[in-house]
């Protein structure tokens, strides 16, 4: 069975970086038939693809979240990370983890809340 668990700081003040984890367990980070993404929700709205990172440490970023995201993985760990540079309140979202192959997200995290205020 394959979970995915988020983790991180729920929250943070503008013009901070936010970062978040995301823990695989039953699958591998490195597999070369998926992908790992991270998705939002910001309060109200509809999800967001922030975007993701494969096998070979190749990575796809919204475009218009892109100046602001880097997406990374520490294989001994079998984690990956999200990191938000210079967030505003409009970056409070749940934040997901997730899987995805071919064309859809199979697994995801439980999601975490973060809340951007000063």
């Amino acid at each position: 069975q394959v979970q995915l668990q988020e983790s991180g700081p729920g929250l943070a003040k503008p013009s901070q970086t936010l970062s978040l984890t995301c823990t695989v367990f039953g699958a591998s980070i490195t597999s070369r038939d998926a992908y790992w993404s991270w998705i939002r929700q910001p309060p109200g709205k509809g999800l967001e693809y922030i975007g993701h990172i494969i096998s070979s440490s190749t990575t796809y970023y919204n475009p218009s979240l892109k100046s602001r995201t880097t997406i990374s993985r520490d294989t001994s760990k079998n984690h990956f990370t999200l990191e938000l540079s210079s967030v505003t309140p409009e970056d409070t979202a749940v934040y997901f983890c997730s899987r995805g192959r071919s064309w859809s997200q199979d697994y995801w995290g439980q999601g975490t809340q973060v809340t951007v205020s000063s």
